[in-house]
């Protein structure tokens, strides 16, 4: 699985005019997943997630109790190596990724972080404003 990880003052994701997901304070993680990744994964990347000091003061979300909003983002894993078109073969189609994306967000959630989600394949508008600004990419695999 692949994360970009940014501090944000707020973010929000939009679905057909609907807010879907908000926060404020906190992280906003965008989240790819490939064919390799399992569940055991996915749990530990949210652990990381949840516990990276990244916030004000070299602080974790876990222990300033920030919001996680949690977008999946099959485009993560582009192959951009050759010619101009992005290819998409790295990245797990839905039905592998989307139980995938399921599983990071209750593990975020058992460990006790305040999380909101986009909605999976749907057209989203992503709305953030960075703190800092801070992004990370991690890899867990």
């Amino acid at each position: 699985m692949r994360a970009v990880v940014q501090t944000v003052t707020r973010a929000s994701v939009t679905v057909d005019d609907e807010v879907v997901g908000k926060i404020g304070p906190g992280l906003l993680v965008l989240v790819g997943v490939t064919h390799t990744d399992t569940p055991s994964i996915a749990a530990a990347l949210a652990r990381k997630i949840h516990s990276l000091r990244i916030l004000e003061g070299e602080r974790s979300a876990a222990e300033v109790g920030a919001e996680i909003l949690v977008v999946s983002q099959f485009t993560l894993y582009a192959d951009t190596r050759k010619g101009r078109r992005p290819s998409w073969q790295a990245a797990a189609p839905g039905p592998v990724a989307a139980p995938l994306i399921d599983t990071f967000v209750a593990a975020l959630r058992a460990v006790g972080a305040p999380v909101e989600t986009g909605r999976f394949g749907a057209d989203m508008l992503v709305e953030s404003v960075n703190d800092g600004p801070q992004t990370v990419i991690l890899d867990v695999d």
